[in-house]
């Protein structure tokens, strides 16, 4: 039978999308294709579908379905790369947001929404990756797109730290939600967790580890495509 389906993967913290992709195929036949659907940055954790055989012309089905993250949001400093990836700065003689300011403006993300992609992202600009133009020191203009966002609920709220529950469609940057909360309330803010929590109907409950794959074999972790 040929290699065929979705392995629904829990990226570990600390390597990239395409790490994760390389150390699934070194277990694979020679020949086999394999990809993912939607890229987690090296910091974020969850998720991750890997597309093995006829599964990866699947690609856009997969990536075009809802999706859920936890994530917690660092209010009070800014981050270049709007993640704790970048160069971090501390804005100074803020005052820490009331609850309730947080939880309206936290409301202000849902539904239809004008979203500025962060600089340091994948989205091309003229041809060329946007994170490969800011390392550069090249201005980037990022234009506002239309996301949607289904739900967003403040889990938690402890200066400086907010925890949130989110539920989006396909293209919405977690970190520029993060980044925008902050600026919304006057502080700044940055993305410095990010858990994937499902794509569809694949859940992170159900997600497989590095180690899983490897001991079980990949042909025993395959899922059809849902």
């Amino acid at each position: 039978m040929p290699l065929e389906g979705v392995i629904n993967l829990d990226k570990p913290a600390g390597i990239s999308s395409a790490r994760a992709v390389a150390r699934v195929k070194r277990l694979l036949p020679k020949g086999v294709k394999i990809g993912h659907a939607g890229t987690l940055d090296p910091f974020a954790t969850g998720v991750l579908l890997l597309l093995v055989g006829k599964a990866t012309r699947s690609c856009e089905k997969l990536m075009g379905q809802r999706k859920g993250y936890d994530a917690t949001i660092h209010l009070g400093a800014r981050s270049a790369t709007d993640d704790p990836e970048g160069p971090i700065e501390e804005v100074p003689g803020v005052r820490p947001p009331a609850d309730a300011d947080v939880q309206s403006a936290a409301a202000r993300f849902v539904g239809a929404i004008q979203q500025r992609p962060p600089a340091f992202s994948a989205m091309k600009v003229a041809g060329r990756r946007a994170y490969a133009l800011a390392r550069q020191g090249v201005a980037v203009d990022m234009q506002p797109r239309t996301v949607h966002v289904y739900a967003l609920d403040v889990t938690q709220y402890v200066w400086p730290l907010v925890r949130v529950r989110v539920e989006c469609g396909r293209g919405t940057y977690i970190r520029a939600i993060a980044r925008d909360l902050g600026e919304g309330l006057g502080v700044g803010g940055y993305l410095t967790e990010l858990r994937r929590t499902f794509v569809g109907a694949f859940h992170v409950r159900d997600a497989l580890s590095l180690d899983d794959v490897a001991q079980k074999g990949v042909g025993s972790c395959l899922r059809p495509v849902e």
